[in-house]
């Protein structure tokens, strides 16, 4: 049970932040983000990032992969982190795909007064990068005034695959992750940023939720992470949770089990696969995928690499069905197209249509067949449960948005 008086602490910091209600009961602790994709090389380079992360997720937890040669982040959700005292910011990029919460990528790390060295090397791959370094214990802040003492963070001294604007990772996925990470003490696990919001007494559950606006014609879109529950102010209708899948490797990681209908053709049957915000498009299993291109007439586009479809066919594409637990979640026509708007910005031509739906790079049946990535993140209230081990999902004000 929490005191009174620290509810009440957490409802005061709550309402600084977001500047609207949070209902308390649900929702203690609330961060802003911001949304970027790393344009720099166009839709090659995302979909590059995405199938190497795919590929190196789906090899479960390969390590050894620090030195990828593949030179970007594809994008995702930014927080600004405060770490040290005094505080220094870092602009972390939020990945539920990945464990680690580490700095140094661009602005480099600064050792106050609070830095603890444990001199444990660490070393983590992500297929599209990776990082070594050292583990520290510091102070991290997030929001305004919320600290966790004697976080464990990684600070990098080598590195690759990451862009300018990112500073490192906010780890966000199942602890089991960090395990092998530690290089002399394999065998530990690393608590994340949501378990000492826990054990410290800062929120009541092991949870995190995320909230986001799609993109349109802005580079940078706004969002919200919750630690603890939920904010019932960013979703509408109920929330619908389905358990951890047990098959192997998608369980590994926020792994579920889901099928997936196009209008009423089943283009991939129920089968395993994560939920993650490290990876920009909504990748399903080469068989899955050629039936979705026939069944939508689409053709592969050589320069971005998605597909594309013309103003006809976009008028007669129909829903696309995720069907997770008891769920059906509805992505619409618009929901599965690029934003036009900013064509330019993946080497696309401007009145174009292209489809956010593309290839993992596997058949199916490899316990990995899907990953509902950030763009359809962008239409679903997401919540990743630990202490229930369990996913959810909900519907918000822009989940039948046409603003594509």
């Amino acid at each position: 049970m929490f005191p009174a008086a620290s509810l009440l602490t957490l409802l005061l910091l709550a309402l600084s932040i977001t500047g609207s209600p949070v209902e308390v009961r649900n929702s203690p602790v609330t961060l802003p983000i911001v949304g970027r994709l790393n344009y720099a090389n166009g839709t090659t380079s995302l979909l590059q990032h995405d199938r190497s992360r795919a590929a190196a997720l789906r090899d479960s937890r390969t390590h050894d992969h620090a030195g990828s040669p593949v030179t970007n982040t594809g994008g995702g959700y930014i927080a600004v982190v405060d770490i040290g005292s005094p505080p220094r910011a870092y602009n972390l990029l939020v990945d539920t795909g990945s464990s680690n919460t580490w700095i140094g990528a661009s602005t480099k790390y600064v050792v106050t007064k609070t830095s603890v060295n444990t001199h444990q090397p660490v070393k983590v791959g992500y297929g599209s990068g990776g990082f070594a370094g050292t583990e520290y214990l510091d102070t991290v802040t997030l929001g305004r005034g919320l600290t966790i003492t004697k976080q464990s963070i990684g600070v990098a001294s080598t590195l690759s695959g990451f862009s300018d604007d990112v500073d490192g990772i906010l780890g966000l996925g199942p602890v089991d992750l960090t395990e092998d990470t530690l290089t002399n003490s394999p065998e530990k696990t690393i608590p994340t940023v949501t378990e000492n919001l826990h054990s410290q007494g800062t929120i009541p559950r092991v949870v995190v939720s995320v909230f986001f606006e799609p993109s349109s014609s802005k580079v940078e879109t706004k969002g919200e992470l919750t630690f603890g529950g939920t904010d019932a102010t960013k979703y509408t209708g109920h929330i619908g949770y389905t358990p951890i899948t047990t098959t192997k490797p998608a369980s590994t990681y926020w792994g579920i089990n889901e099928s997936i209908t196009y209008g009423s053709q089943t283009i991939l049957s129920s089968t395993a696969g994560i939920v993650d915000t490290g990876t920009t498009f909504i990748l399903i299993a080469t068989d899955a995928f050629a039936k979705y291109q026939s069944a939508t007439g689409a053709t592969l586009d050589n320069t971005t690499g998605l597909l594309t479809i013309s103003s006809a066919q976009y008028k007669a594409l129909k829903n696309l069905d995720f069907h997770t637990g008891e769920k059906i979640y509805v992505l619409t026509p618009n929901a599965q197209i690029w934003p036009r708007s900013l064509n330019s910005k993946i080497g696309g031509i401007s009145d174009s249509i292209y489809l956010v739906v593309s290839d993992i790079g596997s058949p199916s049946g490899k316990g990995f067949d899907f990953i509902n990535g950030y763009t359809f993140l962008q239409r679903f209230y997401s919540v990743f449960d630990t202490t229930n081990k369990r996913v959810g999902f909900a519907q918000t004000s822009f989940t039948r948005a046409t603003t594509n």
